[in-house]
C-alpha cells in the first residue's frame, strides 16, 4: 500500500499491510527548520519548508498541513499572544467583550491568515501531498464557541442554553467555510480538533455538541471526502457520545486508555488513533523509549482501523531522533532494543508546605497553558475565582512540558491534565468547573486551616 492509501483505508476501518504512522507536526516543524514558531505561524513558505522537512525525516503515511486551533477566532477578532515556541494563544473573546454575533462575519479566504495557510496548502498538496495524506485541521465548534464567549460558556449552558446554541450553530456556519476551503485547496482528510470537549459532561456534549458535529461531518462526506474527531484530556466519559457524531474515527492522547477506545470504536464500525505521550515519551525520552511507546499502541491497535500517532500537536523541542526512532520501528528497520533509563532522574521539584497555616496552595497540573486550550481556561478560571481570597490563596502551574511539571505530578499523584490540587488534595480531574463550584472549594480548603 502507497502511504496516503494505507492512512484513508485505516480511517474506513479496513485492514492495513502494516499501521499507518501520521505525527502531529505543529510548531516543532519551527524547529525542523530552525525558526520560531511565531514566525512559522505567518509564513506559507515556512509552513510549506516545515512539513517537507518532517515529510523527509519521519517518513509518515500522512500530516497535518498547520495545527493551529486559534486560525479561526483571530480571523473573528479574536487577539492572540504569540510564543516563540509554542502556537498562539487566544487571549480575547468578543462575546464576551461587549460583542454580538451580529457584529461577526464568517471568515473566508481572504480573513487573517487564511490566505497564507491556503497558499501553503496547495503547494503541499501539489508536493509531498501527492504521496501521503494532507490533513485539513479546523478548530471544532464547542473549542471555537469558547474562542468566542470565554469560560462564560460554561454558565451559559445551564442559565442561558439558547444563547450557546446560537454561537454553536455560527460556529458550525464557521467549521463548513473552513471545510470547503481546505478540501479546494487539497486536503485529503478534515480533522475536527475540539479539545474543549473533554471538559464537559454526557449529557452536555450530547446537547450541545452531537447534533453540530452531526452536520459537519455530514458535509465532509458529501463532499466525498474523511473526517475524523481529535479530542485531548480525560474525555473518557464522552467516548460514547462521540461515536454518535457520524466521524470516521477518533483520535486521542494519554489520558484515556487505547484499548478502551478501540473496543468502543469497533463496536461502532470506527476507526482510532493515537496515543504515544507526548511529554514524558516524545520530550523527554530516549529513542528506546519512543520505539516502546509506539510498539505498545500498536500491539493494542494492531492493522485495522487504526493510525499511529501522538497524543496531541507534538511540543516544540521534540528530540527529532525521538520520532525517527518511531519512524524506524514503522518501518520495519529496528528489531532490538535496550532498556529504558529513566528520563526524570535527578530531576527534583520544590512544593510547598501545604501544612502553612496562613495559605491554601492551589497547584494545577497542565500540558501548558499557553498553548493547551484546556489547560488555559482552566487557569483563567481559577486565577479568576482565587482572586476573591487575596493573599491567602496562592495558585502555580505546572506544565508537564517541562521536567520539573512531570516530576510534580507524579509526587501529587495526578494521571490526568488538566487536573487541580487544593493543598496536596486532587480537586479537579480534567475539567473546568464553574465559579461558584470553585469558591465553593477554596473556602472548604480555608475553612480547615480557619482561614475564613
Amino acid at each position: 500500500m502507497k502511504p496516503k492509501q494505507r492512512v484513508l483505508a485505516a480511517l474506513k476501518n479496513q485492514e492495513t499491510d502494516r499501521t499507518p504512522w501520521v505525527p502531529f507536526v505543529g510548531c516543532h516543524a519551527a524547529k525542523l527548520i530552525g525558526v520560531d514558531a511565531d514566525d512559522y505561524f505567518n509564513s506559507a513558505d515556512f509552513m510549506v519548508k516545515g512539513i517537507e522537512q518532517a515529510a523527509e525525516r519521519y517518513r509518515p503515511d500522512g500530516l497535518p498541513a498547520l495545527f493551529d486551533l486559534q486560525l479561526e477566532a483571530e480571523a473573528m477578532g479574536c487577539k492572540l499572544q504569540w510564543a516563540k515556541q509554542n502556537p498562539p494563544a487566544v487571549s480575547s473573546h468578543p462575546l464576551a467583550e461587549g460583542k454580538t454575533l451580529a457584529d461577526l462575519s464568517v471568515p473566508d479566504e481572504t480573513s487573517g491568515r487564511f490566505p497564507i495557510v491556503l497558499d501553503a496548502m496547495r503547494r503541499l498538496s501539489g508536493g509531498v501531498g501527492q504521496d501521503i495524506a494532507l490533513y485539513g485541521l479546523i478548530t471544532g465548534p464547542f473549542t471555537l464557541a469558547l474562542h468566542l464567549m470565554g469560560t462564560d460558556i460554561f454558565y451559559e449552558m445551564i442559565d442561558e442554553p439558547e444563547n450557546v446554541h446560537e454561537v454553536m450553530r455560527f460556529a458550525t456556519q464557521v467549521n463548513l467555510k473552513t471545510i470547503s476551503m481546505y478540501l479546494d485547496a487539497g486536503a485529503d482528510v478534515i480533522a475536527v480538533v475540539d479539545p474543549m470537549t473533554s471538559q464537559i459532561s454526557p449529557d452536555s456534549f450530547a446537547e450541545f455538541v452531537t447534533p453540530y458535529l452531526k452536520n459537519i461531518y455530514d458535509a465532509i462526506h458529501e463532499k466525498g471526502s474523511l473526517g475524523t474527531l481529535f479530542v485531548c484530556g480525560n474525555a473518557t466519559n464522552n467516548i460514547e457520545e462521540m461515536c454518535r457524531c457520524h466521524a470516521d474515527g477518533l483520535s486521542i492522547d494519554e489520558n484515556i486508555p487505547l484499548d478502551y477506545v478501540r473496543d468502543i470504536c469497533r463496536d461502532n464500525n470506527m476507526s482510532f488513533g493515537g496515543n504515544i505521550k507526548l511529554t514524558v515519551t516524545m520530550l523527554f525520552g530516549t529513542p528506546v523509549d519512543n520505539v516502546n511507546d509506539a510498539m505498545n499502541c500498536v500491539n493494542i491497535g494492531g492493522k485495522k482501523g487504526f493510525i499511529l500517532a501522538p497524543g496531541c500537536d507534538m511540543p516544540f523541542d521534540v528530540p527529532p531522533e525521538n520520532v525517527e526512532a518511531i519512524s524506524a520501528y514503522i518501518h520495519g528497520e529496528m528489531h532490538e532494543f535496550m532498556e529504558s533509563s529513566n528520563p526524570l532522574e535527578g530531576i527534583t521539584v520544590d512544593l510547598p508546605d501545604y501544612k502553612d497555616p496562613e495559605h491554601v496552595y492551589i497547584d494545577v497540573i497542565t500540558l501548558d497553558s499557553s498553548s493547551c486550550a484546556p489547560c488555559q481556561y482552566m487557569m483563567e478560571a481559577i486565577e479568576r475565582a482565587a482572586a476573591e481570597f487575596g493573599d491567602k490563596v496562592i495558585c502555580k502551574e505546572h506544565r508537564i512540558k517541562d521536567k520539573q511539571g512531570v516530576v510534580a505530578m507524579v509526587e501529587l499523584g495526578v494521571k490526568n491534565v488538566p487536573t487541580t490540587v487544593m493543598d496536596a488534595e486532587i480537586t479537579f480531574i480534567s475539567r473546568i468547573p464553574d465559579e461558584a463550584q470553585l469558591k465553593e472549594a477554596i473556602k472548604k480548603a480555608l475553612s480547615k486551616k480557619n482561614l475564613l
